[in-house]
């Protein structure tokens, strides 16, 4: 029994962070995008949860963040990740 990506903890915890990092640099879901090499369109559905990522782009995106993929798939509090 598959679970829809809006229901997986994980999905949630990857869409928030994304969505952090990419702030924190300044950078639009279309500029991301455009660094990872993947749809404009993709990025947002991601950022909503509305969307399974694979680990190829997993990599892709932490590369275009600047971040170890591994940062995009920890859970944390937002005042964790503001020292970090």
């Amino acid at each position: 029994m598959s679970i829809p990506p809006q229901h997986s903890k994980l999905v949630g915890i990857f869409a928030t962070n994304v969505r952090h990092f990419r702030n924190e640099i300044g950078l639009s879901q279309e500029a991301l995008a455009e660094r990872a090499g993947v749809h404009r369109t993709y990025v947002g559905m991601l950022e909503r949860g509305e969307k399974n990522v694979t680990i190829y782009n997993i990599e892709r995106i932490a590369e275009a963040l600047n971040v170890e993929p591994s940062k995009l798939l920890e859970q944390s509090t937002p005042s964790k990740r503001k020292k970090n």
